[in-house]
């Protein structure tokens, strides 16, 4: 069984940077490509990052383009979502999620995996 764990979230500044981290266990990481989702309090679950299985390939949401930076380190079995200059807007609880087709989705149906989430809260 796979499981995702999340770490790194908190509470920052307007204008601030927070790195988030997703390690994953019981399953073949390297094969994988993993997302980042994120959820504020009465919305939907959104679709923030993803990268392919080899790291060669990333998709971002146009809300987080040129301030969030998704990676991943194979040996380590780790996914991280570095988040800079941010926006209260980017308030909510951020999930990784795991995704076995190798297909960079943004909808969170197509994955398979998801850790518990990790608490991201930006203040003005």
């Amino acid at each position: 069984q796979v499981q995702l764990v999340e770490s790194g979230g908190g509470l920052v500044q307007a204008g601030g940077s927070l790195r988030l981290s997703c390690t994953a266990s019981g399953g073949t990481f390297s094969s994988y490509t993993m997302g980042w989702f994120r959820q504020a309090p009465g919305k939907e679950r959104e679709f923030v990052a993803a990268i392919n299985w080899g790291g060669s390939s990333t998709y971002y949401a146009d809300s987080v383009k040129g301030r969030f930076t998704i990676s991943r380190d194979n040996a380590k079995n780790t996914v991280y979502l570095q988040m800079n200059s941010l926006k209260p807007e980017d308030t909510a609880v951020y999930y990784c999620a795991g995704d076995r087709s190798r297909a960079l989705y943004v909808n969170a149906r197509m994955y398979d995996y998801w850790g518990q989430g990790t608490q991201v809260t930006v203040s003005s």
